[in-house]
């Protein structure tokens, strides 16, 4: 289980620094599917790459499992992405210097998985396997990213507007094909999104407004990719 704990978080020094996590605390159960809503500048993107170690907090805990990855070294909190986490940005980085199969690969060799070419066969980009990123189209450099992070076969999956760049047919598809891969990998998916369709689909959804969580539910009946609006 991920657990947060009065979590704060500052942006900015003196005058010009500001609050954006107000004391958060939660908890993300093994294995589910928690999606984070808010609108632009309510702080779940800061939440999300605190929640995944990617920055530390000012003040409170992020423990996995017990352990406070706050207060990890540089060096044990590294390991502890590579081994661990798999996160989909808003932004692709993708290294415009390798192909698809390649990009692809990186992420899978950081667990050692050598069967990566099936995410890259299930996400449509047979195809484009030898292209380079600025070969593809924005749709394309972002079902890269998703198969990059998915060949870790992470136990945790962080998503920050993973949708955001696909047409409704492949945002469907993709979604689906995440979902369909943590039935069978088991790994946590957290994901951040401003599509409130989105939350149909999950077991949890956490709402926050200015730095705090301001709503938290559970759905009973969970919808698939395809039942969802758009």
């Amino acid at each position: 289980m991920i657990k947060a704990e009065n979590i704060r978080k500052y942006y900015g020094s003196k005058e010009n620094r500001f609050e954006i996590l107000k004391g958060i605390s939660l908890d993300i159960e093994d294995e589910g599917f928690t999606v984070i809503l808010g609108a632009s500048g309510s702080g779940k993107s800061t939440l999300l790459n605190v929640l995944s170690g990617l920055e530390r907090p000012e003040s409170g805990s992020v423990s996995y499992n017990g352990e406070d990855i706050a207060r990890y070294s540089d060096d044990k909190l590294t390991a502890f992405r590579k081994e661990k986490i798999g996160f989909i940005f808003q932004q692709y980085y993708l290294l415009p210097n390798l192909n698809v199969d390649k990009n692809v690969k990186m992420g899978a060799e950081l667990t050692g998985n050598r069967e990566y070419a099936e995410v890259i066969d299930a996400l449509g980009l047979s195809e484009k396997r030898f292209k380079l990123p600025h070969e593809l189209s924005g749709g394309e450099q972002q079902r890269v990213s998703v198969a990059r992070a998915l060949a870790k076969k992470p136990a945790v999956l962080f998503l920050d507007e993973p949708t955001g760049a696909l047409d409704e047919e492949t945002g469907r598809s993709v979604l689906n094909y995440i979902l369909k891969l943590q039935g069978e990998l088991k790994f946590t998916i957290v994901m951040v999104t401003h599509n409130a369709n989105i939350s149909d689909m999950a077991k949890n959804v956490i709402r926050m407004n200015s730095g705090k969580i301001v709503g938290q539910y559970r759905n009973q009946t969970r919808k698939t990719a395809y039942e969802i609006g758009w």
